[in-house]
């Protein structure tokens, strides 16, 4: 037999802790306040009521689904969340970081030496550090990033999460192995990218 709880019912402690405030305000208003017995209790009562009533009583919960009644009767669980989420479009769906195995890595700068990747808007000498730790070294590896690999590296960065997309790397990066360095350092002076 199964049983139901009463989801709207009035909390228990909550009446408690509004009894203690009462008694609490009473207390303070008779000492403190050098209140008369009489006032003091009524206003001990009119805290300990609505102390008792905002975190007594079940404020804003939904009605719980009508219970089947009757010999062998059941209730059965809604299943319209279900099929609402399953008919979601692909697009809302996110798939986990995991998921993508992330942009190509190399062990060792090519040629045993790394790009300055400081050159970029949004790294300096530690994420630099944090970049090459992921295996990146250079301006070309940073300008061929799709927007999944971006989605990767982003979530990668431990600390610094949303750098990637905030600063514009894959684009800086573009402009750098497409127009030369000095050309980003002109276009970089006004945002340009």
């Amino acid at each position: 037999m199964r049983s139901a709880e009463n989801v709207n019912a009035p909390w228990l402690g909550g009446w408690i802790i509004g009894a203690a405030a009462g008694l609490v305000a009473f207390g303070a208003l008779i000492v403190v306040g050098k209140f008369d017995y009489s006032p003091a209790a009524a206003i001990g009562i009119v805290v300990a009521l609505l102390v008792g009533a905002i975190l007594g009583l079940p404020w804003g919960t939904k009605s719980p689904a009508p219970v089947a009644r009757g010999m062998g009767a059941t209730a059965e669980p809604v299943a319209a969340p279900v099929a609402a989420a399953a008919a979601a479009p692909a697009a809302f769906v996110s798939m986990p970081a995991e998921a993508h195995a992330g942009p190509e890595r190399l062990s060792a700068p090519r040629g045993g030496k790394a790009d300055d990747l400081k050159e970029i808007e949004g790294i300096g000498p530690a994420m630099e550090k944090l970049v090459n730790e992921l295996g990146f070294f250079h301006f070309d590896q940073i300008a061929s990033w799709s927007e999944a690999d971006v989605a990767w590296v982003d979530a990668n960065l431990k600390g610094f999460k949303g750098r990637v997309t905030r600063d514009k790397w894959v684009a800086q990066a573009k402009i750098i192995v497409n127009e030369g360095l000095e050309a980003f350092r002109e276009r970089a002076k006004t945002n340009n990218y």
